[in-house]
């Protein structure tokens, strides 16, 4: 069982899972907790032994490279998102201007992935790539799972 916060629920919400070595999805990360006014979304490395549960729990992911979004429904099931549904989701999350992002629904799913892709193939060269993944500041610490308070 991954080691959770004190303050982390039993079974967080929503948990998004995301590349800790790629530099662009680390500045993701801390764009949605700058911008996450509810504060209840919780983080975890697609690396860590809490992102390995999840791989285990829906082997389909082991062959995704893609920010994932884990949502716990209220009778305990995980529904999981991937790619540009898992982006779209994260900003009707935010709240704000930000769901306006979400009229991405208007394109059939095959090309917003498409896009997606496209730009995960080029995150690397164009935002750096990280040896391990990084640690969060004090001060966030305790929404990432798996990460001493």
């Amino acid at each position: 069982m991954p080691s959770m916060p004190t303050s982390c629920p039993a079974k967080p919400r929503q948990v998004l899972l995301y590349d800790g070595l790629c530099g662009f999805c680390n500045w993701a990360v801390r764009f949605v907790i700058t911008h996450d006014t509810q504060g209840t979304m919780y983080f975890a490395a697609l690396q860590s032994e809490y992102g390995n549960q999840v791989i285990a729990r829906h082997p389909w992911l082991a062959t995704v490279d893609s920010v994932v979004l884990v949502e716990t429904m209220d009778d305990g099931a995980e529904q999981v998102f991937v790619r540009s549904t898992a982006a779209l989701r994260i900003a009707a999350y935010l709240g704000g201007w930000w769901r306006w992002l979400t009229l991405g629904y208007v394109l059939p799913g095959f090309l917003r992935d498409w896009l997606y892709d496209a730009f995960a193939r080029v995150r690397y060269r164009l935002f750096g790539q990280y040896e391990t993944c990084l640690v969060p500041s004090p001060d966030i610490r305790a929404r990432f799972l798996e990460v001493s308070p």
